[in-house]
């Protein structure tokens, strides 16, 4: 059993969803782990990692869209001191994920034909984000 441990630095666009599959894929083949598990963890609070169709842009913008109706920004939150995008982009991260388990088959990422891995930045400025990765395997 191997184990290969890094990280990606990811500098986001506002309110963005960044396709970050090809660099974990590039992580993937330097790990020299042919099958196992790559692990993903965002380490922050106010983004989140999304699989998701990597085909139509339009599913994207629906995401947008239904999770800007889920938790608008106009809403009297009590958390405010970071900004009025900060308490929502909290929730939406707290309503997707921040952190992604996917399969590696001889030494690819074992992805369905229309899925891709996102960085899905919630907040209205770029940020830099830290995404860990792990990969476990043989």
């Amino acid at each position: 059993m191997a184990i290969s441990q890094g990280s990606l630095e990811i500098l986001t666009n506002p309110k963005s969803f960044l396709d970050i599959t090809s660099q974990v894929q590039d992580f993937v083949a330097k790990s020299n782990i042919q099958n196992g598990v790559c692990h993903l963890f965002i380490k922050h609070t106010s983004a989140s990692l999304v699989i998701q169709e990597n085909y139509d842009p339009s599913v994207r913008q629906d995401f947008e869209t239904i999770f800007s109706n889920l938790a608008p920004e106009d809403f009297p939150y009590v958390h405010n001191m970071e900004g009025k995008d900060d308490m929502p982009a909290h929730i939406r991260s707290a309503l997707t994920s921040t952190s992604e388990a996917v399969p590696v088959m001889n030494g690819k990422l074992s992805l369905g034909t229309w899925q891709g891995i996102y960085l899905w930045e919630h907040r209205d400025q770029s940020h830099n984000r830290t995404i860990v990765v792990t990969m476990v395997g043989e």
